[in-house]
């Protein structure tokens, strides 16, 4: 029978870097307050014997959090990736612990609902602070968490919770960048599909309008509602304006992924409209689908929250908006005169 793999202690971490227990128990809880030169010499040590802490027994253990948790919304959402990987690497860069997962599971009928089991794990490790990247629904649930944990939210808004900052894009200048573009290209008839996240959704529903009213298109104005945010209701949004007494000739979406669905769904009619998804994820720019999105800004976007969770004292109730950029790609064509 193979014996146990016995596991480096920090003490013997400490005697191979010749330096102190409490010298090492430093560098993996606050690395910012060791100098450079001390840190590597105790990483170098580490490494060399295979030493990893453990972040987790040690929240638990302390007083206060020694790492920082991170719920994502939907892990299928390229968006939501791009932004935690950015968020990421700014915390290893800066030898901070994070735990990571989605807050997220779906239905029999696919709709996805907040994992409270989840939600209560990670408060019982008793994080530092906590991001949400996304929207999740009952996110006012987390108002019952500790008054002094830090709470961020990231590309959402946080509907029925007032002590959180967020740091999300201007949906109304993203939207008006969308209907001044197809309105340059001799779009007129131009439709909005919305998404299905009560806050995001309906502030981008307010941008198309007021962009609409803008370029003097008020008796153009329509919106077709989703029950989700993927391709499938993409796809179904765009045979229902496809088969309508009016189809248009251009579609604003809410996303990148309903873009995409829309997109499958006028090749398959064998017909042209206009399409412009919003978030930029890297599906956008593939050669088949080369499509015209909105870019929220997410370096800025994780850059900013990256910033609030390293702060020493955060903030609470904070807004702060990133500036988007609209990316054109193949998807957008000019009307035919």
């Amino acid at each position: 029978m193979n014996s146990p793999i016995k596991r480096p202690t920090i003490r013997e971490v400490a005697a191979e870097a010749g330096v102190s227990k409490s010298l090492v128990s430093l560098v993996f809880s606050s690395p910012q307050s060791v100098s450079e030169k001390r840190r590597n010499k105790v990483l170098k040590a580490a490494e060399k014997l295979g030493y990893a802490p453990n972040f987790l027994a040690r929240s638990l253990a302390a007083d206060s959090g020694t790492f920082i948790a991170i719920l994502v919304a939907d892990l299928h959402n390229p968006l939501f990736a791009e932004i935690a990987d950015q968020i990421r690497i700014r915390l290893e860069k800066e030898g901070r612990y994070y735990f990571i997962t989605s807050a997220m599971i779906r239905n029999q009928a696919g709709l996805p609902f907040l994992d409270k089991q989840t939600l209560k794990s990670i408060i019982d490790l008793r994080p530092e602070s906590l991001l949400v990247i996304g929207s999740i629904p009952k996110i006012e649930l987390l108002e019952s968490l500790p008054k002094k944990l830090p709470i961020i939210i990231a590309s959402g808004i946080p509907t029925g919770i007032s002590r959180a900052s967020t740091v999300r894009t201007n949906e109304e200048i993203g939207l008006r960048l969308v209907i001044d573009h197809l309105v340059e290209f001799g779009h007129k008839n131009i439709v909005h599909l919305a998404g299905s996240k009560p806050g995001v959704a309906k502030d981008r529903i307010n941008g198309y309008e007021k962009a609409m009213r803008e370029n003097g298109l008020e008796s153009f104005i329509r919106v077709v509602h989703s029950k989700s945010d993927d391709e499938n209701s993409g796809y179904e949004g765009m045979w229902k304006l496809i088969k309508s007494d009016n189809p248009p000739t251009a579609i604003a979406c809410f996303n990148d992924l309903h873009a995409i669905g829309a997109q499958a769904a006028t090749i398959e009619a064998g017909i042209e409209i206009s399409i412009v998804g919003y978030d930029n994820t890297y599906l956008s720019g593939l050669n088949q689908i080369s499509l015209t999105s909105v870019d929220p800004g997410n370096r800025e976007i994780a850059d900013k929250c990256a910033d609030l969770l390293l702060q020493d004292e955060f903030v609470q109730n904070k807004l702060h908006f990133a500036t988007p950029t609209l990316v054109t790609r193949a998807s957008t064509k000019r009307i035919s005169k």
